[in-house]
């Protein structure tokens, strides 16, 4: 990160959701990709076109413009134009910082991307004007959903459609929130002990890490049920809507990783962790997939994913 938010700036972001996910997101946005282990090739590509075709198929030939609000540094998207969804992008965020660092990923990769500072709720391109709508993990940061579906629909050429995944259910983020919890406290507890210092950060850096996720928790705004997504977005005017959940096991595996590796050296854990915690998350989203929907009510699951389409009149 560029800039060290104070207390006294994440203090009044509180009662304001949209400073927040700025001062947030700016704050993130130089480490993000490595915080989330975000990249641009075979693993990221296959997982985003797997998220996308999970709930809207695979189109029969790419999308002309595809544009994604609250980009965040591109993962979404530029891992699908890599696999050869869109031939065009338009990354958006409220955050200057993600919009800058998703700006410069996509020059790097060769992709024909532009990017704009946007709020979702306006979003400033005209009615009809793109073919594709995208989001990864994006709506529960918005103040008004709806609107901000609204005006995915505006944009949106008639025939158009959206794509959201990576949305937080109720129970999921219940679930979530507690293993993390539970894994920052141990492991920074545990640490202490003799023999195992050398597995603890510097105590300005676990510091940095609760203030952050303070403020993560501030921008976090809401939760779904899959019938609330299924509400917004036949309220935004869609047609063909569909809601899926995945991620349970999956989910109680991946939190705890994710705690334990914010909360432990970056030296100390290499190449062999990484495919084991890879190798683990596949092998349950596998069985999450083929045995748990069958049997799991889908609201229980983690992540959701809605898309829907514009009318063609």
């Amino acid at each position: 990160m560029t800039q060290h938010a104070t207390k006294a700036e994440v203090d009044a972001a509180r009662n304001d959701p949209k400073q927040a996910n700025i001062l947030y997101h700016d704050w993130e946005a130089s480490t993000y990709d490595e915080k989330w282990s975000i990249s641009y090739d075979e693993r990221c590509q296959t997982y985003a076109r797997e998220r996308f075709e999970a709930i809207a198929g695979s189109p029969e030939t790419p999308y002309g413009i595809a544009l994604e609000i609250g980009s965040g540094t591109g993962f979404f998207l530029l891992n699908l134009m890599l696999t050869g969804l869109a031939e065009k992008g338009v990354v958006t965020d409220i955050s200057p910082g993600m919009v800058d660092v998703a700006v410069r990923n996509a020059q790097n990769l060769g992709l024909d991307v532009t990017g704009e500072v946007a709020d979702a709720e306006t979003i400033p391109y005209p009615d009809d004007s793109v073919d594709l709508v995208i989001g990864h993990a994006v709506l529960h940061h918005i103040p008004d959903v709806g609107q901000a579906l609204r005006e995915c629909m505006r944009v949106l050429k008639p025939g158009g459609r959206f794509v959201f995944a990576g949305e937080p259910t109720r129970y999921g983020d219940v679930v979530a929130r507690t293993l993390s919890r539970l894994t920052w406290w141990g492991t920074t507890h545990v640490t202490r002990l003799p023999g195992l210092t050398g597995w603890r950060r510097p105590q300005a850096e676990l510091d940095e890490a609760s203030q952050a996720a303070a403020l993560e928790a501030v921008v976090d705004l809401h939760t779904f049920a899959p019938n609330d997504l299924r509400r917004l977005a036949i309220s935004a005017g869609a047609v063909d809507v569909e809601v899926r959940t995945e991620e349970l096991t999956a989910s109680w595996l991946g939190w705890p990783v994710r705690t334990f590796e914010c909360a432990v050296p970056k030296e100390k854990l290499g190449m062999g962790w990484a495919l084991f915690a890879y190798k683990s998350w596949l092998a349950l989203a596998d069985v999450d997939k083929r045995v748990m929907s069958k049997i799991i009510p889908e609201g229980l699951f983690y992540n959701a994913l809605v898309t829907g389409v514009k009318p063609r009149y």
